[in-house]
């Protein structure tokens, strides 16, 4: 085999991302753990500037300059670059200029450090929302016997009694004990395996829509940004509109009930393709995310870490079992949710996967 044949063939298979820029900071190779990682092609990005393929401010380039001018070397940790998809990217690269060739070249190594950082994180969201689980069928189970007991003996004393006035007060405890099941039930989440079938991400927004649009009337603008390449995903239709209209209702109500002056409500549905993404322990090579953006006041801090959990809610009135219900109906698809929040915006993200194949990362 040729050096320069064997050469190209290392290259090829390593598993870190390889860039060759010519002396303009133009790609004249990339290997395809670089294709992977920036979601391009790298036969069809020949000769394209490196801000075009990904971008990182503000000094990204200039160092890169020095770099083909000095001909020395340098190494930046965790830099965050954003790709031509938009998708930002925290990576650790090194940037070594090659001399002794026909013509410069510039040697990029990029090193994810995010798929690392989010693999971690969601472990460790998965695990803690685990444990809530368990505990919840555990105290379920708890409740759900006694309130067997005390409805049956109300039931039992109502067929006792001599005065029919009596019974409002046995109906009241027959009631009050119907109402603790369906709350508990409603806690342990549906025990039903989803309905797969092949769905359209996009009727089903258009569905969520359709129902918000109904309950607000015109107090909020509703806008889209989809991706309209996205394909069919298997997916239980049903289930998804139900967990993504707790989170626009979630949104909406959010919006309307905030007291203090306010820009007016807006609510944005954005979709996009991620290419080898990682969703806990594997690594699928097409997700679908949705994005759930609003312009209301924003989560409490105190709430953020515990918000896919049971009973937290940051409002008064609320059963905080939208959210919970929400992710159980994620992780059964093997999706995710993710929430950032400030005051002004609060973003959900969904992360569906768009083949039922996954490799492990």
């Amino acid at each position: 085999m040729a050096y320069d044949s064997l050469q190209r063939l290392l290259l090829d298979n390593l598993t870190t991302a390889v860039l060759l820029l010519n002396a303009e900071l133009r790609l004249e190779y990339m290997n395809p753990a670089a294709e992977m990682l920036l979601g391009v092609s790298g036969q069809r990005s020949q000769g394209q500037f490196i801000s075009e393929l990904c971008n990182e401010s503000p000094d990204g380039l200039p160092a890169l300059r020095q770099a083909v001018a000095s001909g020395n070397p340098f190494t930046k940790r965790e830099a965050q670059l954003i790709t031509a998809s938009g998708q930002q990217l925290a990576v650790d690269y090194a940037a070594t200029p090659i001399p002794g060739l026909s013509s410069f070249l510039l040697l990029l190594e990029l090193h994810p450090r995010d798929r690392l950082l989010r693999i971690t994180k969601e472990e460790a969201q998965l695990a803690k929302q685990e444990t809530t689980r368990l505990l919840v069928r555990g105290l379920a189970h708890e409740i759900k016997n006694p309130l067997g007991g005390i409805r049956g003996a109300a039931q039992l004393l109502a067929r006792e009694l001599p005065n029919e006035g009596l019974k409002d007060y046995t109906n009241v405890i027959i009631e009050e004990a119907d109402r603790l099941r369906n709350l508990v039930d409603r806690m342990l989440g549906s025990n039903k395996l989803p309905q797969l079938t092949p769905t359209n991400i996009h009727e089903v927004l258009e569905r969520v829509c359709s129902l918000v649009e109904a309950e607000t009337q015109g107090k909020l603008a509703l806008e889209r940004d989809y991706d309209p390449s996205i394909p069919e995903l298997l997916a239980d239709r049903e289930q998804l509109i139900q967990a993504l209209l707790n989170i626009v209702r979630n949104a909406m109500q959010a919006i309307i009930e905030q007291k203090q002056p306010h820009p007016p409500g807006r609510i944005l549905l954005r979709t996009r393709t991620l290419r080898q993404f990682t969703i806990g322990h594997q690594r699928h090579r097409l997700v679908c995310r949705i994005e759930v953006i609003d312009n209301g006041p924003g989560i409490d801090p105190a709430l953020q870490d515990t918000l896919f959990y049971p009973m937290v809610s940051g409002r008064a009135d609320g059963t905080g079992l939208g959210l919970a219900i929400a992710q159980n109906i994620l992780n059964q698809h093997q999706g995710l949710i993710e929430c950032e929040s400030q005051p002004g915006r609060t973003v959900f993200s969904l992360f569906l996967p768009l083949e039922q194949g996954a490799s492990t990362p």
